[in-house]
């Protein structure tokens, strides 16, 4: 059975983020609130983690992972960064975007889009998971909570604990965060192309 943290959204309980990293730090796989919507969390090394996510939303190897970053300091040791990218980046960040670029050796290779070598990163506003990349010191490996044969994300602590009890190790329930996905633009080229609308707002980047 998951464990279940009921936090504050806006001031979490330092108890209870320090348990649910030390979960991540131990190979949990946990459940959590950004700014767009639940996702699904565990460290960057951990492959166990990251085939049990690919096994609960039925992902093929195509699927681009994100890593949720505290800052720009952070991301800037995971991505490849050109300086138009950084500027038209920054103007919406933190925020509720994932952005696809070129990943540095720093990025295991399990992570990686086997063909491109690209890879998320997104750097959310939200308390709580700043919280838990503060106590963490690295990215989570992350991936929207949107399960097979569903059109929306599960919004609500109690039905992901209720659904998954016995497929993740851990929920964070901070109350409804939304339920629309981050909009994802890919800079992979340089060029900006937004391959998901969701969230955050697609217009600047078309």
């Amino acid at each position: 059975m998951a464990r279940y943290f009921d936090v504050h959204p806006h001031d979490p309980q330092p108890r209870a983020i320090t348990q649910a990293v030390k979960m991540l730090l131990d190979g949990g796989l946990i459940a959590y609130p950004t700014d767009s919507c639940y996702a699904l969390g565990a460290q960057l090394g951990n492959k166990d983690a990251l085939d049990r996510i690919r096994t609960i939303r039925k992902l093929d190897a195509k699927h681009h992972f994100t890593l949720v970053c505290k800052d720009f300091a952070q991301m800037g040791q995971f991505v490849n960064i050109g300086n138009d990218v950084f500027r038209s980046i920054k103007a919406v960040t933190p925020g509720s975007y994932t952005f696809i670029l070129p990943a540095t050796k720093e990025v295991p290779r399990r992570l990686l889009h086997p063909k491109k070598k690209t890879v998320g990163v997104r750097i959310p506003d939200n308390r709580v998971v700043q919280a838990l990349l503060a106590e963490l010191g690295e990215p989570i490996l992350s991936s929207t909570l949107l399960l097979p044969d569903e059109e929306d994300p599960l919004t609500q602590g109690w039905e992901i604990k209720e659904r998954l009890d016995h497929e993740v190790d851990a929920v964070i329930d901070a109350g409804d965060c939304g339920s629309e996905p981050t909009t994802v633009v890919d800079f992979s080229s340089g060029v900006a192309d937004v391959v998901r609308r969701g969230a955050g707002d697609p217009s600047r980047f078309e």
